[in-house]
């Protein structure tokens, strides 16, 4: 039987968070991939192109692996007891719980990462204390049967990650190799610590609205 892994996507979703760790594991062999929302209407990403479900809950197979990619739409869900209810149902059954920048903080929201370290976006990483997670500031993070995977363009790093994980390093090597995954960064390292405090304030303000929340669920916790 395939190995069966279902994408939550939801308006506004960061469309790399998903289609770059979708298209690596799309590659894996005996694999099936379910994009799963709460009807089969296209949804709206953050790049303003459209993706459709393959699933709704209702027709949504049993997972081996679910995975919730990140993006400015985890705001309201995380206030949606419908989304978290069914990511706490499939975290149950599922072999792996996964996710990809600030998807795991819809994990925590769920209560699925509690006790558990995890990896999310740089800017929003410390929320996750707020869920009983223990942030960590690394590209993956394998706890036990969590992966997460930290900001954004690290989705891809998270699905070679859990190929090697899950059919081994040599099927994870040439995955990499058909993608051809060598990354020369033309502007170094995007991270904090790499950025000038030109380029940090430019940064926070593109997230300004995500921030706000996020130090509301901080403070909430508080």
């Amino acid at each position: 039987m395939a190995f069966r892994i279902g994408f939550l996507v939801y308006p506004h979703v960061t469309q790399l968070d998903l289609t770059g760790a979708a298209q690596f594991l799309s590659r894996m062999s005996d694999v099936s991939i379910h994009l799963v929302w709460k009807d089969r209407q296209p949804v709206i990403t953050d790049a303003g192109f459209a993706i459709v479900p393959t699933d709704d809950f209702s027709t949504c197979p049993p997972l081996d692996m679910v995975c919730i990619p990140g993006g400015a739409g985890q705001t309201a869900l995380k206030t949606d007891p419908t989304i978290l209810n069914w990511i706490a149902a499939v975290s149950e059954g599922a072999a792996y719980v996964t996710s990809v920048c600030t998807g795991s903080l819809l994990l925590g929201a769920a209560g699925v990462l509690k006790g558990y370290r995890a990896a999310s976006h740089w800017a929003y990483r410390d929320v996750l204390s707020a869920f009983g997670a223990t942030p960590v500031a690394e590209r993956v993070v394998k706890d036990r049967n969590r992966i997460t995977g930290g900001g954004v363009t690290a989705g891809i790093d998270f699905a070679l990650t859990v190929i090697g994980e899950i059919r081994g390093e040599e099927e994870a090597r040439t995955i990499q190799l058909v993608y051809e995954y060598a990354p020369e960064l033309p502007f170094g390292k995007g991270l904090p610590e790499f950025s000038s405090d030109e380029t940090i304030a430019s940064a926070h303000s593109m997230l300004a609205d995500m921030q706000e929340t996020a130090a509301a669920d901080l403070q909430t916790v508080a």
